[in-house]
């Protein structure tokens, strides 16, 4: 018996070490990655193409914007009924940057997840097929207070939010990380388990805000699982964090970069350049 245990623990080491090894490996290529950096006013814009598969053994491409907590500028939520490119309504709110918001009926084109804007509700929490409440990627949630950010889980209830004061509020999700904490995922959703184009938001610590666009479902970039997705926020400083809607959504817009603004791939048109964003909902703003 204690042979066979001796055996067991023997052949069990080498592949802890080794998925150790890899952990470590990809926070070490993420931090000494040679990021194309762009300082802003009021914020920090960088880049990174890993196309030599040394990121999670795979080709990934990240936008990623930082604001610092001493910074100026301000955030906001905007929302367009028939669906606009987030380029499109970052323009129309004058916003020095932004990323899609949450997630959204294509065909009906109405939120299906909270969402209150300078205090009128245009949203609310569509329940699933198997969900008495919440469907999964409606257990995280976005206020502006103050013009700045916080992050809140939900209650179960479907009605939640509308007890909040905030007169910004933004449901998405899940949560990816809490209080330093990777948030436990579910591992029966190809939503979380297969890689797509992700669009994320963190906190560090001190209060920095940090915004991550992943592209995807491409060649040069394979996209993240959900899991990938909190390894990297965590890798990013970030120790709270939550998932906003991804896949053909995903889309980052900094005003005087990229090509009108849009800095990353999207994939709505299935080519590795910048004229693929999707019409969406709701986006998230950088504002002066």
């Amino acid at each position: 018996m204690l042979l066979v245990c001796l055996t067991v623990l023997l052949l069990a080491l080498p592949v802890a070490a080794s998925a150790q090894h890899g952990v470590n490996h990809d926070s070490i290529a993420l931090v000494t990655a040679q990021w194309r950096v762009d300082t802003m006013k009021g914020f920090v814009f960088k880049q990174v193409h890993f196309a030599h598969q040394e990121y999670m053994r795979s080709n990934q491409m990240f936008s990623v914007i930082e604001v610092p907590p001493a910074s100026t500028v301000r955030y906001r939520l905007a929302y367009e009924p028939q669906l606009a490119t987030t380029s499109r309504q970052a323009l129309a709110s004058r916003a020095l940057a932004a990323v899609n918001g949450s997630f959204f009926d294509m065909q009906e084109h109405n939120p299906i997840c909270y969402l209150r804007i300078n205090g009128s509700e245009v949203g609310d929490n569509t329940p699933g097929v198997d969900t008495v409440n919440r469907k999964y990627y409606q257990y995280a949630t976005l206020v502006i207070d103050s013009g700045r950010i916080r992050l809140l889980r939900p209650e179960p209830s479907r009605h939640w939010e509308r007890a909040l004061p905030h007169r910004n509020v933004m449901t998405a999700g899940p949560m990816l990380l809490w209080q330093g904490s990777y948030v436990l995922q579910r591992r029966d959703r190809t939503f979380v388990t297969d890689r797509h184009n992700r669009t994320a938001l963190g906190l560090k610590a001190d209060g920095t805000v940090v915004i991550l666009v992943a592209d995807g479902r491409m060649r040069q970039a394979a996209g993240l699982s959900l899991f990938e997705l909190q390894r990297t926020m965590r890798y990013l400083g970030c120790v709270d964090a939550i998932n906003f809607d991804g896949g053909g959504s995903s889309t980052m817009y900094v005003r005087g970069r990229g090509e009108q603004g849009i800095v990353n791939y999207p994939s709505d048109n299935n080519l590795f350049d910048r004229g693929g964003q999707r019409p969406v909902s709701s986006v998230f703003l950088i504002v002066p």
